[in-house]
């Protein structure tokens, strides 16, 4: 969710600082906050992101602990992060450049000043070090569970003296982590198509208040309005919020770009135009199979790898993959031949039937998708039907 910095001030002394002797001093100019920024245009970036500020003055110290840093350089990145396999890591950086860089992209930062004891922050900042020490700061990054967003939140939980009691909502359980993504994902549809076809039905399962704090605004939300309980004493758990860096997207107005189901649309038109030129002269049109089969089959085979080897956890169970399947890629050899030679093609009856049945029961399926997948299904359906019609024919 942030763009890696590769260690711009790797704050070292912070390792170093002797915090318990200011605490012991009676020092309470230390200030700890979470900072929620607005999102970016980047696809990683769409969310927002987390922070934590830690403030203190009498040092000299104002510093950003990040959950979010990666690198795309990092060996076998994408297909790590295709298995769920990608590291992050916590790094440290000067307030000052963090805030310079957000304001540059445009993009604002609010500050929820948390409302701890000394006791509370000087637990926090130990943790806080403890996680930065290089052999602690990488970690698995999960997009929902465990992310830029949810460690800040952990470790703050975990410093508190008491129990942090979050506001009642009456949507809790109500919203998915696909209703979470698409809110997100506005204005982007190629990326919310590109992640539907990702994630499968565990994504509509309805999610608690606390699983929706891995989006960093849900966090900001929950913190804004949440209690610390101790014994039968209790007190906000933010005592001030601040808009800190108050920038101007400067979203440039671009060219006119198709929609995914604008683009579905149109391809549907056009096979549907070649199969009934193709069925009006008798003959196969097997190089519109060949592109449009062998597509729905590279497709396939990259939903197959995400549901059978990733960790993701919501990207198993696709009901995609009876459209989009490897079958579409391995059979195509066949399939052409049956199209070329004229003769009946087994593959293409059970296809045929497979893609009925889900255009049909399409409304009934446990799995919302992106309304493009539809035309796509029909294309790959009446390829297989006028291939059929046009074999039975010559027998």
């Amino acid at each position: 969710m942030k763009r890696p910095n590769l260690y711009i001030l790797l704050l070292f002394f912070l390792l170093l600082l002797p915090f318990g002797q200011t605490t012991a001093n009676g020092n309470d100019s230390i200030r700890l906050s979470l900072l929620t920024c607005a999102p970016g245009e980047e696809i990683y970036s769409l969310f927002g992101h987390t922070a934590i500020r830690y403030e203190d003055p009498a040092n000299g110290i104002d510093a950003v602990f990040n959950y979010g840093l990666f690198s795309f350089n990092t060996p076998n990145f994408i297909f790590r992060f295709s298995l769920g396999e990608t590291d992050y890591q916590l790094g440290a950086t000067d307030y000052a450049h963090f805030a310079a860089e957000y304001a540059f992209d445009g993009r604002s930062v609010w500050q929820q000043t948390l409302n701890l004891s000394k006791e509370e922050k000087a637990e926090l900042i130990r943790l806080l070090q403890e996680n930065y020490r290089p052999e602690n700061r990488v970690y698995r990054y999960n997009f929902f569970y465990d992310n830029c967003a949810t460690r800040p939140r952990d470790k703050i939980e975990e410093s508190i003296i008491g129990k942090v009691i979050y506001p009642s909502e009456p949507q809790d359980g109500s919203r998915s982590f696909r209703d979470i993504v698409h809110q997100y994902c506005k204005g982007h549809p190629w990326a919310r198509f590109g992640i539907d076809l990702c994630i499968g039905s565990e994504a509509d399962r309805p999610i608690t208040q606390r699983q929706m704090m891995f989006a960093p605004f849900y966090l900001m939300d929950a913190f804004a309005g949440a209690r610390i309980a101790n014994d039968s004493i209790q007190r906000p758990l933010v005592s001030d919020k601040a808009l800190i860096v108050d920038a101007v997207s400067d979203e440039e107005e671009g060219g006119w770009m198709p929609t995914p189901l604008q683009c579905s649309l149109l391809l549907f038109i056009l096979t549907a135009a070649a199969t009934i030129y193709s069925l009006r002269k008798r003959t196969g049109l097997w190089g519109v199979d060949l592109v449009l089969s062998g597509t729905a089959g590279i497709v396939g085979c990259v939903l197959a790898f995400l549901a059978l080897f990733s960790e993701h956890p919501a990207v198993s169970s696709n009901f995609l993959l009876l459209v989009f399947h490897p079958g579409q890629l391995l059979f195509l050899p066949y399939i052409i031949y049956c199209v070329r030679k004229g003769k009946k093609c087994w593959y293409l009856t059970l296809n045929l039937v497979v893609l009925t049945l889900f255009i049909v029961l399409f409304p009934l399926i446990p799995q919302r998708f992106d309304f493009a997948v539809v035309p796509l299904a029909l294309c790959l359906l009446i390829r297989s039907a006028s291939n059929l019609i046009l074999t039975s024919k010559k027998k």
